[in-house]
């Protein structure tokens, strides 16, 4: 068929980098380790074997001196559970795709054919490297015990175990092995649709390794992937507004290349996310309702999105032809690519004519290579639309279902769902991808995120414009709006818009029934106690208390 190899492709790095398929955020932060080391390249390593558990317990067995008292079926058993990300897991299958990220250095020892980030390390990487002092934190944290212009490890008194164990592995075998940057894929660092959500990711890592000295390293970790994995989907449900909204007027927003850094910037942004959660997390209550109606509104707008990154990536196509066989077009600023927003200029009516003999050569390849077109193809060739247009809808039919079924894949693991920090669940035994399926999905706010979001968010800084930062308690009604203003998370009320029109009389009650279901949540994870029925005394305690040494430039708004 014609639309096959590089004619059908859908991805485009101006829209994201992610390869659409199920991600798991234990092999993505791991990827984004190296990238880390090697300044925003992936790393190119080179060893004899793969690695697997047995080759990780026999390296603690044979330097007794570094591993004392380690015997082979316990080591055995607390590298797998402990220390390895296994896939298949219990099975016959089973195999190491890298040890657990909680050093640096644990890149070195993935097997990459079983720990894929799927480009999800580098989309992360380019949002981070918008604020260099977030990339700095996260390296000084990871890379600690590293001396950074010899590579020299050198292990901290306070390590934990786990850590220390990977730190004497990196030592131990780091002389049969090679890691160098892999200079063959270089940066290509495109302008962002949209600043504001690398502006808001750099914020809160931040101000989630503020707390790196008050809780467990393995603690924080875990809470790194939550935030890395929530800020990508946040990510991705927004570019399935903007993009649509882009292609359609050919450029993007000014204010939203900004980044929206004014007072209340989240309600002057169009594409700010809004979603309803259900707390209570039990299918069959209103409030479950009413989140399963929010998420089939952001579900239904996936085939769009599919359609608006088609005309994105067939504009790129058709920008590279006339700038390497034609010199129509010179590439702008000396770059080797394109922006999104520069490929659709060439929707204006100076390339028309190009434009339409590039496109119909390709709808014509389409036509001469089916025998019978199906009949929805024949009906589109009988509307009269452009070949460009034309080419899409071509494209649509006969890959537009297969990219939006990895789409939903994609988004349903960066959505955590049956995961810890979920903000998306499914009755078990829903298809993936199914339209049939799209209103069992709902919008739930898991305790593991629940505690993500109020480290960050009880970290403040001082009124007096020093800087300085400090944890505090939090009026309940004050964190509600936090979440509403700033990411789009709403429980006690209903989103102005994104499928909803208000509050009617029986959403009232299920509001008032998911906000208590929400003071339980906080009182079940010890932010919360009852001091009093009084609105303005339901405060929220931070857990950890921090003083005003820690310093930053990022203001939560």
């Amino acid at each position: 068929m014609a639309l096959t190899g590089s004619l059908g492709t859908f991805h485009h790095p101006g829209v994201s980098r992610i390869d659409y398929k199920t991600l798991d955020m234990d092999r993505v932060l791991t990827a984004l380790l190296a990238r880390l080391w090697h300044q925003g390249m992936p790393s190119k390593i080179s060893r004899a074997n793969t690695l697997d558990v047995e080759v990780f317990v026999k390296l603690f067995l044979q330097h007794p001196e570094a591993f004392d008292g380690f015997d082979r079926e316990a080591t055995t058993r607390w590298t797998a559970t402990h220390l390895m990300d296994l896939v298949n897991r219990n099975k016959a299958t089973e195999a190491v795709a890298s040890p657990r990220p909680l050093h640096g250095f644990t890149y070195r020892f993935r097997n990459s054919r079983k720990s894929r980030p799927y480009g999800a390390d580098e989309q992360l990487y380019e949002m981070l490297a918008t604020d260099q002092g977030a990339l700095a934190q996260l390296r000084e944290f990871f890379f600690s015990d590293v001396d950074g212009s010899t590579g020299a490890i050198t292990p901290g008194t306070g390590t934990d175990v786990e850590t220390q164990a990977l730190l004497h592995l990196v030592e131990l075998a780091g002389k049969q092995m090679q890691d160098r940057p892999d200079t063959g894929k270089p940066r290509t660092p495109y302008p962002p649709l949209c600043a504001e959500p690398a502006r808001q990711l750099c914020q809160d890592v931040m101000r989630l390794l503020y707390h790196q000295d008050h809780m467990p390293r393995t603690v924080l970790v875990d809470y790194l992937k939550i935030l890395f994995a929530f800020h990508l989907s946040l990510y991705h449900l927004r570019m399935m507004k903007l993009l649509p909204a882009v292609v359609v007027a050919g450029a993007v927003d000014a204010s939203c290349r900004k980044g929206h850094q004014g007072p209340d910037a989240g309600d002057r942004c169009p594409y700010r996310v809004r979603l309803f959660l259900d707390v209570e997390g039990t299918p069959g209550t209103a409030a479950a309702a009413l989140a399963e109606r929010s998420a089939g509104i952001w579900y239904r707008r996936i085939p769009r999105f599919v359609q608006a990154t088609y005309q994105v990536k067939k504009l790129d196509d058709f920008a590279e032809h006339l700038a390497a066989k034609t010199n129509k077009l010179s590439r702008p600023g000396g770059r080797n690519y394109f922006t999104p927003e520069e490929s659709l200029r060439l929707l204006g009516k100076p390339y028309a004519k190009e434009r339409d003999a590039f496109f119909l050569q390709r709808v014509n390849r389409v036509r001469d290579e089916e025998e019978d077109l199906p009949a929805e193809l024949k009906q589109i060739t009988q509307l009269g639309l452009s070949p460009f247009d034309e080419y899409i809808e071509m494209l649509m039919h006969y890959k537009g279902r297969y990219y939006r079924r990895y789409f939903v894949d994609c988004l349903d693991s960066l959505l955590l769902k049956h995961r810890p920090g979920a903000l998306l669940a499914q009755p078990r035994g829903g298809r993936s991808g199914a339209g049939a399926d799209n209103a069992a999905r709902r919008f739930v706010l898991d305790a593991g995120l629940l505690e993500v979001l109020l480290q960050v968010s009880l970290l403040r800084e001082s009124g007096d414009g020093s800087g300085n930062l400090g944890t505090a308690p939090m009026r309940v009604d004050e964190f509600l709006a936090l979440l509403r203003e700033r990411y789009g998370l709403y429980i006690d009320q209903l989103p102005d818009s994104d499928g909803f029109f208000g509050a009617h009389l029986d959403d009232q009650a299920a509001l008032r029934a998911n906000s208590a279901a929400f003071l339980t949540r906080l009182r079940e994870i010890g932010y919360y106690q009852d001091m009093s029925d009084a609105y303005l005394t339901q405060t929220i305690t931070p857990r950890y208390t921090i003083g005003s040494g820690a310093t930053t430039g990022a203001v939560i708004r």
